[in-house]
């Protein structure tokens, strides 16, 4: 969540850079002149409690002295029920003034480009070639169907579009993935936690996914309880209204997790395959940092993605998103997007994010500093990798002209020593 305090001290500045976000100058004029009427009544309420002492020091006076106190009493019962009035509606201003602040995104990192979609993008570097084939390559679909691997249609049939079985040689290449991502992390630093898998509504508000896209996941009914839409849910929530000691500053945790969403708004796209599933693997990266190294934290977990990528051998570049691409709690992102053969371009795999103070003013996650004074800590979260799309690049880059699939050298250790998927 953003500082009202600060919007009120420079509205011209949230307006513009808020603006390059597709938020409204109104919505901020609408905001501020809710937090005046806020601030306002809570003054009014102050002025009538003080006014309220005064006359309760008369009553007692009076009553010490002997004197009638009747018009002191009945003037301290009319200011008693104005401040009940008032406190009323200041709790009204307030929770109203908190709803409005918590529906506007995430200020954007001035670096960043500026644009109102993707096309905006800016790409930062390549890594890797695309292979060149000698053959028309297979959409993983394709291929993993012809190889009895992956099941679409059943997973249709048990659950509903966007759901897959994996068999036999795709389980263990699924299972084979995570467990090198995870392995691959905690030599980085990453502290591997197995998370809840099913959050509160105060855990889904913290990180920035309630209340504006409730539609995009799946929610328990008449339970607030909701499906996490990845583990940076509960990862990032594990510190949620606490203090972190300064001196366990930085903090880096993972998980596997399933995650769960609905993708409102994607009818139509990628309806085919692994890409935009209800529910997939993925391996989260979560940090807390002091927020002079958070901008360096961010380059590390970007690296720490693109380290996965180079170790299995897969082409990908990555970009920094414009102001209009990029996610809610988000202040700067670098996505990674790796190279899928059949469709003949890149298609993102991780998604690496500084939320700033952004997501901690949410969920109250502070550190104290050298002086003792307590401030905010940044959170940065990342995909290391999403799973399921990284089991999509493998069948198509390391596909084979006879319809097999080669298995990338460091995965072998974890498959038995399985070096192709063979009918």
């Amino acid at each position: 969540m953003l500082d009202v305090k600060m919007i009120r001290q420079q509205p011209d500045e949230y307006k513009e850079r808020l603006g390059t976000r597709g938020v409204a100058p109104e919505e901020i004029d609408r905001l501020l002149a809710e937090d005046k009427q806020r601030r306002q009544l809570l003054n009014e309420v102050e002025e009538l409690k003080r006014q309220r002492n005064d006359v309760s020091g008369k009553i007692a006076l009076a009553k010490r002295n002997k004197e009638d106190a009747s018009e002191a009493i009945a003037q301290m019962r009319a200011v008693g029920a104005k401040i009940k009035e008032l406190d009323v509606k200041a709790e009204e201003s307030v929770a109203k003034v908190n709803d409005m602040a918590a529906r506007l995104p995430n200020l954007p990192n001035k670096t960043i480009p500026v644009g109102p979609d993707e096309e905006a993008n800016v790409e930062l570097r390549k890594v890797g070639t695309p292979r060149d084939f000698d053959f028309e390559p297979k959409a993983h679909w394709d291929l993993g169907e012809d190889l009895d691997i992956l099941d679409f249609e059943r997973g249709a049939k048990v659950s509903g579009a966007r759901f897959v079985y994996y068999k036999g040689l795709g389980a263990k290449l699924e299972r084979a993935l995570y467990n090198f991502m995870l392995d691959e992390h905690e030599k980085e630093g990453y502290l591997e936690m197995i998370t809840p898998y099913i959050v509160n509504d105060a855990s889904m508000y913290g990180t920035g996914q309630f209340p504006k896209f409730k539609e995009d996941v799946y929610q328990i009914q008449d339970q607030n309880m909701t499906m996490i839409p990845t583990a940076e849910v509960p990862l990032t929530n594990y510190y949620r209204d606490e203090v972190i000691p300064d001196e366990k500053l930085p903090v880096y945790v993972t998980a596997l997790s399933p995650s769960f969403r609905s993708e409102a708004g994607s009818a139509g796209r990628d309806t085919r395959g692994l890409i935009r599933m209800h529910q997939f693997n993925k391996v989260e990266m979560v940090k807390y940092t002091k927020p002079e190294t958070s901008y360096d934290e961010l380059e590390k977990m970007t690296a720490n993605a693109g380290s996965i990528m180079e170790k299995l051998g897969l082409p990908y570049h990555v970009i920094t998103l414009s102001t209009g691409d990029m996610g809610f709690s988000a202040a700067m992102t670098h996505d990674l997007e790796v190279w899928m053969p059949a469709q003949n371009t890149y298609r993102e795999i991780s998604s690496c994010s500084n939320c700033e103070d952004f997501q901690a003013r949410r969920a109250h996650i502070q550190y104290r500093d050298e002086n003792g004074k307590l401030n905010f800590v940044h959170t940065l979260n990342g995909s290391g990798l999403a799973v399921g799309r990284t089991v999509a690049a493998i069948l198509e880059n390391y596909q084979n002209e006879d319809g097999t699939v080669t298995i990338p050298e460091v995965l072998r250790p974890y498959m038995h020593g399985v070096e192709k998927i063979t009918k």
